[in-house]
């Protein structure tokens, strides 16, 4: 297992839901954090405090890359390597296929795709410089097979599972190794509301939270390309 104190972890979209459980999953075992996040205000309740040896809050807009560029350049500069990236950041969408809507497609595929992406291709030369970069990209069990109607969502989670496949291959010779995780319904503010299952049912995001921990601390020669999660029994053929 990797020692994953001291290792710098970016995480995009942490001041609630699965990124803040993460977010404080990794601090806890002596993580340095940059946390990505459009309002920093909201991690004023950080329960890590305002350590700057250890934390670093960067101004993420899914929707600019410029943004993207700035951030890494800023957790750089503040702790001089980067060890392991989260995309975590993400929308949920309604659209069907008989409702589509370009512009809210677009939306979708920008955040959801576009976004994590491009936060690869800048973090990736740091990753594979540290020998044993790791990247968790927070997908669904929506980019595994299609429950419903909302097809952008699926759409953009499915392609996340295959820009996860993608930079496994790329990144695998200098030891970066890349993680596409896919949780059912996670009791958030995303789910919240759900008619289909109560959120007492649901994963907890402290639970996704411990397997994120896992993965980052696993050795090169045991990597994970999908984790799947579920809170209850399915049939996923």
């Amino acid at each position: 297992m990797l020692d994953l104190s001291n290792r710098v972890i970016l995480i995009s979209g942490a001041s609630r839901g699965i990124g803040r459980a993460i977010a404080e999953a990794l601090y806890a075992r002596g993580c340095r954090l940059s946390l990505g996040v459009r309002d920093a205000a909201r991690l004023d309740d950080f329960s890590g405090g305002k350590d700057e040896s250890r934390l670093h809050v960067g101004h993420y807009d899914a929707e600019s890359w410029a943004s993207h560029k700035d951030w890494v350049a800023d957790a750089v500069d503040r702790f001089g390597q980067i060890d392991g990236l989260v995309n975590n950041a993400g929308i949920s969408s309604a659209m069907t296929l008989r409702t589509a809507d370009e512009a809210a497609l677009d939306t979708v595929w920008a955040v959801n795709c576009k976004a994590p992406l491009n936060m690869i291709r800048e973090t990736l030369p740091y990753l594979e410089k540290s020998g044993s970069g790791r990247i968790v990209n927070v997908a669904s069990l929506s980019g595994k097979r299609v429950k419903n109607d909302n097809v952008a969502y699926a759409m953009s989670k499915f392609a996340v599972v295959a820009l996860t496949h993608a930079v496994r291959r790329i990144g695998w010779e200098h030891g970066v190794r890349a993680t596409a995780l896919c949780p059912s319904f996670v009791a958030t503010d995303m789910t919240a509301g759900s008619a289909k299952i109560a959120a007492s049912e649901m994963s907890s995001p402290a639970d996704i939270a411990e397997l994120v921990a896992t993965v980052m601390a696993l050795p090169n020669t045991a990597s994970v390309a999908e984790l799947l999660v579920n809170c209850r029994l399915e049939d996923m053929v």
